[in-house]
């Protein structure tokens, strides 16, 4: 997750590359023995306060030393001494993994392109720190962000980059005294005993052991300011086996959101719920999975230890030694076996055929695929939901959240949903608009959604099994005007789904599909497609990833 930069943990090289997809101008790159450098426009030029989009700057070069990395599994983020203490600041471009390509900094951030520029100088130290790596100590002069950040030095520590042993298990002096005795080490092994010595996440309680990873996988604010003030000097307090919420004031919009607490926040920060959270409290940005954890059923209504959904349930953080899988398909989603396909459901569910009133074995077969749909997005991708929920046109009404049929059946409407869950499952037909009972909803969320709804349909047309259950022919004209989206972010997850898909062939067209706006004659019925895109949600979204 987080490592000292070096020609060996770069995914790319550094060996005298110029890099054009930079803010601020071309960036640099040299490599000097072990040592990276690179050149670019500097991100605290004072002239990029100015509006840009009126008349475009260019910042004064700087020439500084990447001393770290963090990220290898998606992308990875570059930074470089300031000068300045131990306050660190980023490069202005990122590596993706996938692609092999170097984009913008600020295209990899769900983030309009009317907003203003942000320098991310200092963000490690006051922000990133805390969950990249180890027992971590900002150690600012005063609070981050109390005073510009050329103005603020920091002493940062941590106890290890990365996400070492300590930040699930604790500190663990303790631990690694007692068992320099080999007889104990044995003995401890073979008699299966539990070692007191250190926290062993999996054996607290369901609600203990999962905010060992809630505390970073969720979206949480500071008791109050003086907590906010003692963090940012000695870091944060908590310790795995501590009550997460006696340090940390973990949002959950459903019921928390009428609190004293909860209020003060959202008057400094009104857009906090808007742009994290569905409006029915849902969370819809990625790496927070706990915040769904806590408000799946599973979970907050289990009513035995060993019936209670855990992070534990599907998720191991050591590969087992009887695992066949390499190491690398392991580490995808650190998935343990017992998790693989429904097994993790199956342990408390028992389902036959008749409920998914899908063929066995078939991706709309699957539990994960019905009730932990792709609806948070974060990274340049979307992730399943962590809070579990069954299929619901009402809430997608409600709340603009695609819904798990939709997202695989991407030819149907809206009101073809709504037949099939009142005919299987004795739901209530919502009330639906002419549009809705009309045309598929992927098309409705693509033309007409937020940017946040047109990445995750975006996403979903690379989908090959949503591929194979809507035909994917036409998919290729909507990716085709999605790569002309606003939003950087959409615009590269349509351009990635786009490569999944054959040659486009104008023959292949299904002829008068009014749900795809496609007329008998095989063209688009542009009247329509440019009305829905006129009706576009262009509210500002921004993502906290």
């Amino acid at each position: 997750m987080t490592q000292v930069a070096a020609p060996a943990t770069v995914a790319t090289s550094f060996d005298g590359v110029t890099v054009e997809a930079a803010a601020g101008g071309p960036m640099q790159l040299e490599q000097r023995g072990q040592e990276l450098w690179a050149e670019f426009g500097d991100p605290d030029d004072a002239s990029l306060a100015s509006d840009t989009r009126v008349a475009p700057v260019r910042p004064r070069r700087i020439r500084r030393q990447v001393v770290m990395i963090t990220g290898s599994h998606n992308q990875q983020i570059f930074w470089y001494t300031t000068g300045n203490s131990r306050v660190l600041g980023q490069l202005p471009a990122i590596w993706l993994t996938a692609e092999q390509t170097w984009i913008p900094r600020r295209a990899a951030i769900m983030a309009p392109p009317s907003a203003a520029h942000h320098s991310e100088t200092g963000a490690w130290n006051g922000i990133c720190l805390s969950c990249h790596a180890t027992a971590a100590q900002p150690r600012f002069d005063t609070p981050f962000g109390s005073r510009p950040i050329g103005e603020q030095s920091a002493d940062s520590r941590a106890v290890e980059l990365g996400i070492a042993c300590e930040a699930c298990h604790g500190p663990g002096d303790t631990h690694a005294d007692a068992n320099r005795n080999p007889l104990r080490r044995y003995t401890l092994h073979f008699t299966r005993a539990a070692d007191s010595t250190i926290v062993q996440p999996a054996r607290l309680d369901s609600r203990r052991g999962s905010q060992v990873c809630g505390q970073c996988h969720s979206f949480w604010e500071f008791a109050n300011a003086a907590a906010e003030r003692e963090a940012n000097a000695h870091g944060l307090p908590y310790r795995p086996g501590d009550d997460l919420a006696a340090t940390r004031f973990v949002v959950q919009p459903t019921s928390n959101l009428e609190t004293a607490a909860m209020r003060e926040f959202l008057a400094a920060d009104a857009g906090f719920i808007r742009d994290i959270f569905w409006s029915d409290g849902m969370i819809r940005a990625t790496g927070r999975e706990y915040n769904g954890l806590i408000e799946s059923p599973c979970f907050a209504r289990a009513t035995a230890a060993s019936r209670t959904l855990t992070c534990f349930s599907c998720h191991t953080m050591h590969k087992a030694d009887d695992d066949p899988r390499p190491l690398r398909q392991w580490a995808d989603d650190q998935l343990s076996p017992r998790a693989i396909g429904d097994a993790a459901c199956a342990a408390c569910h028992t389902m036959d055929d008749a409920h998914s009133h899908h063929r066995a074995g078939s991706s709309g077969g699957s539990c994960e695929n019905c009730h932990m749909p792709h609806t948070t997005y974060g990274l340049l991708k979307t992730i399943r939901s962590h809070q579990i929920s069954s299929p619901s046109v009402q809430a997608t009404i409600t709340t603009g959240r695609p819904n798990a049929c939709n997202l695989c059946h991407l030819d149907k409407t809206l009101a073809w949903t709504a037949d099939r869950l009142a005919e299987w499952y004795g739901s209530a037909r919502p009330a639906l608009g002419a549009d809705e009972q009309s045309v598929a909803a992927s098309v409705l969320w693509l033309l007409k959604g937020d940017a946040g709804q047109r990445a995750i349909i975006a996403q979903a047309m690379g989908w090959r099994a949503a591929q194979d259950a809507s035909g994917a022919g036409w998919l290729a004209p909507y990716l085709a005007l999605t790569q002309k989206d606003q939003y950087d972010a959409v615009r590269l997850i349509a351009s990635r789904s786009a490569r999944t898909l054959p040659p486009f062939r104008r023959d292949q067209l299904p002829r008068g599909s009014a749900a795809l706006l496609i007329t008998s004659d095989g063209t688009f019925d542009a009247a329509r497609v440019n009305r829905l895109v006129r009706e576009r949600n262009n509210r500002p979204l921004v993502y906290r990833e």
